[in-house]
């Protein structure tokens, strides 16, 4: 039978249809979730895969996670290897939680896997990923410090079928109900994700009824090969040769030691090697990563740094060979402990890419960003319900600054791209109180193009006996500026008692916090870009008038003078002068 020629308007087509469905199983998930990190700060992704496991479509909204979008690769495979998908039957879904072998990088990250079949014949698959709040373990949050070996984490769930025609298996989820601390926001949740997956089955089934089979199974095909292309067109642009970078982690819970990822991008034309297999050995706390979350953060810097608006999908992945040493930081081996990676080791390992690639394409690489994603867990029994909760948040941090642009201010950097949980929906959901929520003067890193500041929240605790964790990074190595930009300010974490007196905590620690204190916590800025002495005085009165840089660091760092109080300047009754301007 003679192949049909692929139209490159039609595949447009049906790439705009594909992406909707995406997009529809994303907006169908958080608008059935229970759980404030999902139906508020959307930490949750969807993606479109081929009959045989090869990612074509990922959520195109502004919801979805680099590293969920990674990872999720690899556990659809690992998936297939256990169940043949073509034996299974409409309405089955197989559930997945754990990093061993290769599947989500924690095991909050529960994904949930459902076969796509068209007239009996299995077409393609749909697949979700969500992060639960609570998946028993140590801890409230299932991330907790203090452990060295998964076990320890929470329940690992290997591929298993959880729904079968359409239902929830009850016996499955009695093992799951015992060992969770929220049960009815994780069944919610769960429920929300099967029900996401079924809009996508629904919606392709229909594409299919208006452009047939082939059509369809042609150009989920093809997306792949262009992907591909565009890949190599994109790598291309980078000088041949070996860029080497290495950056540090700060401590993993048990030892305050330092932790070193080191990489060598090698570039040949149309394909690049990143290279890990120098870094540090696996340590003794949960920073330990498995290597599809190494592979999920080298596609993300690629796309990012050469091509933004490239589909990301398995055909994107061909020119790239990411290499890990078995044992080490970025290639744990089970039980090591890895819930915290995710927060932590990966963000440091995009620094590392950064850091390497700023030396090939300085003029697509920004500086450091915050470098983590300041993880807080607050758990224990509501008050109010004598029931079960943990309140967790991700805080964002400022952006590292562009070759053309400053930085954003507190804003989700690199691996994540959730958003921040509503004053209200926090108050309302818990029993915690939230006292203050800022962006952090001086915090930014100075440059030509400057980075972006921090946020402090304060969140006094309104309950006995809560358990916190705090999983954070940059306390006392600042995030680094490119090109003479300079470095931001660190971040940090405070409980204040009620008689005034202040603890620093550790940057990774789960430890008890008593009712009426507060905890206060402080994300690090994004790095400068380019000499400071350089930044254009009018962006400079800017940040005075906003309350972001005072008249005196206007001065001292970006060689700016500015004449008046701040009552003038909000008037634009200001002088600026440098030098002898």
């Amino acid at each position: 039978m003679k192949t049909k020629a692929v139209d490159p308007v039609t595949l447009e087509v049906m790439r705009n249809a594909f992406y909707s469905i995406a997009d529809e199983m994303i907006a169908a998930l958080i608008r059935a979730s229970y759980s404030t990190n999902i139906k508020d700060r959307r930490d949750t992704s969807c993606a479109i895969y081929t009959g045989t496991g090869e990612v074509v479509v990922v959520a195109q909204s502004e919801i979805g996670t680099p590293l969920h979008l990674g990872t999720m690769h690899s556990a659809v495979l690992s998936a297939m290897e256990v169940y043949p998908f073509d034996k299974l039957e409409p309405g089955d879904a197989i559930a997945y939680n754990s990093p061993y072998p290769a599947g989500p990088g924690h095991l909050n990250d529960l994904c949930l896997i459902s076969p796509i079949f068209y007239k009996g014949d299995l077409i393609a698959i749909t697949a979700n990923q969500a992060h639960h709040v609570d998946m028993g373990g140590f801890a409230p949050g299932s991330m907790p410090f203090g452990v060295r070996e998964i076990y320890q984490e929470g329940l690992q769930i290997p591929p298993v079928k959880l729904f079968r025609n359409g239902e929830i298996d009850p016996e499955l989820w009695a093992i799951i109900a015992e060992n969770v601390r929220p049960r009815v926001e994780v069944r919610g949740d769960l429920l929300a994700q099967f029900a996401a997956n079924t809009v996508g089955s629904r919606r392709l089934g229909e594409i299919a009824d208006k452009y047939g089979m082939e059509t369809v199974s042609m150009y989920l095909d093809e997306m792949l090969n262009y992907s591909e292309r565009r890949m190599r067109a994109a790598l291309a642009s980078i000088p041949k040769g070996k860029y080497y970078y290495e950056d540090v982690m700060e401590g993993d819970g048990v030892t305050e030691d330092f932790y070193t990822i080191r990489v060598t991008v090698e570039a040949n034309g149309e394909t690049v090697k990143a290279d890990f297999t120098e870094s540090d050995d696996a340590c003794l706390g949960p920073l330990n990563c498995r290597w599809p979350s190494v592979a999920a953060s080298v596609y993300y810097v690629l796309k990012g740094a050469l091509d933004p608006e490239l589909p990301p999908n398995a055909g994107a992945y061909r020119p790239v060979e990411v290499e890990v040493r078995k044992g080490s930081l970025l290639s744990a081996e089970y039980p090591q402990a890895v819930c915290n990676a995710n927060i932590v080791t990966t963000q440091r390992i995009v620094d590392a890419l950064l850091g390497a690639l700023s030396q090939a394409i300085p003029d697509k690489v920004q500086a450091a960003s915050s470098g983590t994603m300041n993880l807080l867990n607050i758990g224990g029994v509501d008050p109010r319900s004598g029931t079960y909760y943990n309140y967790i948040e991700t805080y964002a941090g400022g952006q590292g600054a562009n070759p053309d642009d400053d930085g954003m201010d507190a804003v989700q950097n690199h691996m994540t791209n959730t958003r921040n949980a509503p004053v209200e929906s926090i108050e309302t959901a818990y029993p915690l109180i939230v006292e203050a929520y800022e962006l952090i003067p001086h915090s930014e890193g100075p440059g030509r193009n400057r980075g972006g500041v921090g946020l402090r929240r304060k969140v006094k605790v309104e309950a006995d006996e809560v358990q916190i964790t705090l999983s954070s990074d940059r306390a006392k190595i600042q995030p680094w500026g490119l090109f003479g930009g300079s470095p931001a300010a660190t971040s940090s974490c405070t409980i204040i008692s009620p008689d005034g007196k202040s603890e620093r905590l550790r940057s990774k620690v789960t430890t008890r916090v008593e009712k009426d204190h507060v905890i206060v916590n402080e994300t690090s800025g994004g790095g400068g870009w380019g000499p400071s002495n350089e930044r254009d005085p009018e962006l400079i009165r800017r940040d005075v008038v906003a309350g972001l840089v005072s008249i005196q660091r206007a001065k001292d760092d970006y060689s700016v003078v500015i004449e008046g109080s701040t009552f003038d300047i909000n008037w634009g009754e200001t002088e600026r002068l440098r030098g002898g301007h």
